[in-house]
């Protein structure tokens, strides 16, 4: 199985971790099936020249590149908010590599902007200001598990970073030809895996088990 990773996506070795998909590792139902995440430019362990260029497509890339340096021909995905996006992407560039796609609040309908929209709705030139704005509007937030997340943002992402990526989300999200949700994680919000994680890896291993029995 392989992640594409969302905002923020680092593979657990940041300080706080990234816990997004740790519990991948004690669900029975996986037993035996590699996993492999990797960071997102501009997030966790990278280096990348210039992080004012990073964007969805170029995630895409990115994700292409890790695949065929590991030799993973044929995959199961699985993504969540920027890499749902990410990995709806690159499923419709190489249908014939995904076994099958888990997209968790993939910003697929204009709705689900919600944080990435903010680039607009709160404009400023100063990228450290406005990331600092951001998480601190993610921390106050009622939505669920939005504290959660806001409160190791700032050791996973490079401010220069997120202009570009928000950007080129807003705009796909808002005109691009992307999937209906087709599930619900019940109280889950936009981040299942801290509010509801029992509920959202069953539904991930029944649709893993139905696509493989097709």
């Amino acid at each position: 199985m392989a992640r594409t990773p969302g905002r923020g996506g680092s593979r657990g070795r940041t300080h706080p971790p990234d816990h997004h998909y740790v519990d991948f590792a004690h669900q029975r139902a996986f037993t035996g099936r590699p996993f492999l995440a990797h960071d997102a430019p501009g997030c966790g362990e990278t280096f990348c020249e210039d992080v004012s260029t990073i964007s969805i497509p170029f995630l895409v890339e990115t994700a292409q590149a890790v695949l065929d340096h590991a030799g993973i021909r044929r995959f199961h995905l699985i993504g969540h908010s920027m890499g749902g996006l990410t990995g709806l992407l690159l499923a419709h560039q190489e249908p014939d590599r995904v076994l099958s796609f888990v997209d968790i609040e993939g910003n697929v309908a204009p709705e689900d902007c919600f944080l990435s929209r903010q680039i607009l709705t709160h404009p400023s030139d100063d990228d450290a200001g406005f990331f600092d704005d951001f998480v601190e509007r993610a921390r106050r937030s009622s939505t669920t598990s939005s504290a959660l997340y806001a409160a190791s943002l700032r050791h996973k992402v490079r401010p220069g970073a997120v202009r570009g990526i928000f950007e080129s989300m807003v705009d796909l999200s808002d005109h691009g030809d992307l999937m209906p949700k087709l599930a619900e994680i019940p109280r889950s919000g936009h981040w299942p895996m801290y509010a509801n994680p029992v509920a959202m890896w069953e539904r991930i291993a029944g649709f893993v088990r139905r696509s493989e029995a097709r």
